[in-house]
């Protein structure tokens, strides 16, 4: 393998949408929000290219007594950026030193991405080659077409690549076009994953 595209949340950058939610309304309330509402399908849809103001428009809509909640993930979002995945940055530091080509491919808002996503963390910026944010490109993981775009700008063939996320529906979409796929659980096992693919870590 020559280089690696990296899944950002929960991998690199841990992403806890209770607190952002609880920020607003209380951690009860931001409880009962994400078990009794639709959250991952509500928020994928701003993942693949919907506006935030639409999507809130929707939620008033349909579902108006979650209004305040779905309102307090959004103004708070920078509360659900907890910090790095412990052990997982060394990793993407350690294939930088080596001239490993790496970019990421996350499923993240075009809106809040570009509003936290580098301010928080640095290192997206510093180390990585590119990141390809689904939101921007309005095609969102598992669909081939975003492995396909990240190769692309990666300047390396599918075939040549790892690609590491922490849902195996998404690893399994990378690897029936042909990219090595891990299922991240935790760094230490990351890392043996990669050198067993012929990384240098």
């Amino acid at each position: 393998m020559a280089g690696v595209v990296w899944d950002l949340g929960n991998v690199l950058v841990e992403w806890e949408p209770l607190a952002a939610v609880a920020a607003g309304v209380g951690e009860t309330e931001a409880r009962r929000f994400l078990a009794e509402f639709d959250f991952g399908t509500w928020n994928a849809g701003c993942d693949a290219g919907r506006e935030w103001s639409d999507a809130l428009a929707e939620l008033e809509r349909d579902h108006p007594e979650w209004l305040p909640h779905g309102r307090a993930y959004h103004a708070n979002f920078a509360a659900s950026l907890t910090g790095e995945v412990p052990g997982t940055v060394d990793l993407v530091r350690r294939l930088k030193a080596a001239g490993v080509p790496q970019c990421g491919l996350t499923n993240w808002s075009h809106e809040l991405y570009h509003a936290h996503a580098t301010a928080r963390f640095p290192f997206l910026a510093d180390l990585l080659d590119h990141v390809v944010v689904s939101g921007t490109e309005r095609i969102a993981k598992p669909d081939p077409r975003i492995y396909r775009l990240a190769a692309e700008r990666s300047g390396l063939p599918l075939e040549r690549l790892v690609f590491v996320d922490d849902k195996a529906a998404n690893v399994a979409s990378a690897q029936q076009l042909g990219m090595a796929g891990v299922v991240f659980t935790d760094a230490e096992r990351l890392g043996d994953e990669l050198r067993a693919l012929g990384l240098p870590v």
